[in-house]
């Protein structure tokens, strides 16, 4: 399988984006796209059950660089989705990037350029960064 590239992937998506070129129609979708992102993974703890939330208050020590507050935080997730719901998580991620990269090409902006621009923000800023 040939691997794919944001441009390869954004020309594919250009393509095949016949039904719905409206952006609000590929706004809408992306936002479902997202709902059911969210939906799988709530699957994978309600349904399935290979993975549970054990969720806390996030206890950081006093005297800890910000550097380091990274160790203490906890994702709160115990366990590792089984290949079932990994399957069902990827698709749906896929189905996200599928509008996220609609939105680009009815905007006309290029999906490598938005990520490389946010990775070098990211790496800029550092923690920072984060909204």
């Amino acid at each position: 399988m040939k691997k794919a590239d944001c441009s390869d992937f954004q020309k594919t998506v250009s393509e095949y984006l016949v039904r719905n070129r409206s952006i609000l129609d590929v706004m809408t979708k992306l936002q479902e796209a997202a709902t059911r992102v969210n939906r799988a993974l709530a699957k994978t703890v309600t349904s399935c059950g290979c993975v549970r939330i054990e969720a806390s208050k996030q206890e950081v020590p006093e005297n800890v660089s910000f550097s380091q507050v990274a160790e203490y935080v906890k994702s709160h997730l115990q366990g590792r989705p089984c290949s079932s719901c990994s399957d069902v998580i990827e698709t749906e991620i896929g189905n996200a990037l599928f509008y996220l990269a609609a939105v680009c090409c009815l905007l006309e902006l290029d999906l490598q350029s938005v990520l490389e621009r946010e990775n070098d923000r990211i790496n800029t800023l550092g923690v920072y960064s984060l909204t």
